[in-house]
């Protein structure tokens, strides 16, 4: 039973360090695009 516990332990810090690598090599950031609508208002 200690060694599934630590093959789990283990398996869990392997993922989080792959998942931090990814963060800092990986783009992640959303493109940008400059979006305009017309509006028309009613009133006075």
């Amino acid at each position: 039973m200690g060694k599934l516990i630590k093959f789990l332990l283990i398996l869990v810090c392997l993922g989080f360090l792959g998942l931090l690598g990814y963060s800092y090599v990986g783009d992640l950031s959303a493109p940008q695009t400059e979006v305009t609508v017309p509006v028309t208002l009613d009133g006075s």
